[in-house]
């Protein structure tokens, strides 16, 4: 009998599997699949290690930082600043036709950007920053708020508007066209006021870590060990049936597989949909690396966040993918103690999972290079063009999200409805990551710790 069976080995549930080992816990983590990570993992392609997932760290604060997220979760985890070895950002950029902003990891670079861009709304820009700075992200009284209603009450130019949704909703926005309040104001916090960063050794470092430390605390990792029901009786979790037909027992099941793929693990027969549709957000992401740094070809932006024209559109696209908007990162760009030989490009758009999922494995492979051509040419509008450099490339769509992650529609964000407290219908049964209501490296790390605390080191 375990005290707490994780369902996923992402970041939330290794995070939530060191918490309660420290605490004496029995735990156990099970895996599906055969490496760690979920939705941010890596993995090797002749011969070259890339990421998948990890862009860049949000929430990051200078070593020694008593305050903010990332402080929270190393005081909590019992980790180091160190242990994470993060460099910041170099700068990065919201590009959109008739202007430009530049940010960084010192806020006043944002607002001195909005100034001399928009001198108009200068005052109303500090006004709505003050707001956000202000806002209780643990509380839910304006949670489900319309984003777009509050900013809008606030600045009056509508290019603002969509230039600050931009980056906001690409990194962490399961709705369409619009975000929660709540949401907006712990991204733009963890962008904007805090900043960017890696580490060099991409985002295999971080899972290291956090792997080591629960398997020193005694947490047992079972890979290959995916969760085909949950055996529910009298409104609790009595069993966890595996893959395998092996069946384990726990006091509590915490969850990282998402809302709607928790609940079709439930055998009462509770229904899966109901008023918590599954996402309809997803991505294609090109990876391209080159033969020089993208330094040398005069691109020198951490992550150009760019839409094609005035007003910015957040909707599941009717082609396979949408070209008019993107992301742009080098890995390269950070600030590291010694210059990172990686040399890659990646490109990240919004796509449609319907239309990836019904194609046939030889018109796939096809269309994969047809869009990665595409995808490759939209992004050349706003950077150096970087084509003639390329001497390797890989690819992945919604269906490669579907297949790792198991997010239903390949929905990076999960559910649009997310579930703060982490309870369900089940007594015993709760849940982590993207459905719980954070979403990037340190958001999911925070919400693995704060429901292991909330539900499983109850007295």
């Amino acid at each position: 009998m375990y005290d707490t069976l994780i369902i996923g080995a992402g970041m939330s549930g290794l995070a939530a599997g060191i918490r309660l080992a420290y605490y004496d816990q029995r735990v156990a983590i099970l895996e599906r699949h055969t490496t760690i990570g979920g939705l941010n993992s890596f993995y090797r392609l002749r011969g070259r290690e890339y990421d998948v997932g990890l862009h860049a760290i949000t929430n990051i604060t200078p070593k020694g930082a008593k305050t903010g997220p990332l402080a929270r979760l190393l005081r909590q985890l019992r980790m180091r600043w160190d242990d994470l070895a993060i460099s910041p950002q170099l700068g990065s950029e919201i590009a959109f036709p008739s202007a430009r902003i530049k940010f960084d990891n010192n806020d006043r670079t944002l607002r001195d950007e909005v100034a001399w861009v928009f001198p108009r709304e200068a005052d109303r820009f500090d006004q709505l920053t003050r707001e956000i700075v202000e806002y209780d992200d643990l509380g839910e009284s304006h949670a489900n708020q319309s984003a777009r209603e509050v900013v809008g009450s606030i600045l009056r130019d509508p290019l603002l508007v969509e230039m600050l949704f931009c980056p906001l909703m690409y990194y962490g926005s399961a709705r369409e066209h619009d975000m929660d309040w709540g949401q907006f104001s712990i991204m733009f916090r963890s962008i904007f006021l805090e900043g960017l960063g890696r580490p060099a050794a991409g985002v295999r470092l971080i899972l290291k870590h956090l792997v080591r430390k629960f398997r020193s605390l005694g947490g047992e990792l079972k890979l290959r060990s995916g969760v085909q029901r949950l055996a529910v009786e009298q409104g609790r979790v009595v069993g966890v049936e595996l893959e395998s037909g092996e069946r384990i027992e726990a006091r509590n099941v915490l969850s990282s597989a998402g809302w709607c793929e928790t609940m079709r693990l439930c055998d009462d027969g509770q229904p899966v949909i109901g008023s918590r549709a599954p996402g309809q957000l997803s991505f294609c992401e090109t990876i391209a690396t080159l033969d020089c740094s993208p330094r040398d070809l005069g691109h020198d932006r951490t992550i150009t966040f760019f839409n094609d024209h005035d007003t910015f559109d957040w909707r599941k696209p009717e082609e396979p993918c949408d070209l008019r908007s993107g992301v742009i990162c080098s890995p390269n760009n950070f600030a590291y103690d010694t210059p990172l030989d990686d040399n890659t490009i990646r490109i990240t758009a919004l796509a449609n999972f319907d239309r990836w999922n019904t194609l046939e494995e030889p018109r796939y492979r096809l269309e994969k290079l047809r869009w990665y051509d595409r995808i490759a040419e939209s992004a050349a509008r706003f950077v150096p063009d970087y084509r003639g450099h390329v001497v390797d490339t890989d690819m992945f769509t919604p269906t490669t999200i579907v297949r790792y992650s198991g997010h239903e529609n390949g929905a990076v964000y999960g559910a649009p409805k997310k579930q703060l407290d982490g309870r369900t219908h089940l007594e015993n049964l709760f849940i982590c990551g993207t459905d719980q209501g954070f979403v990037g490296i340190i958001g999911s790390i925070t919400s693995g710790i704060a429901m292991a605390n909330m539900h499983c080191l109850r007295a």
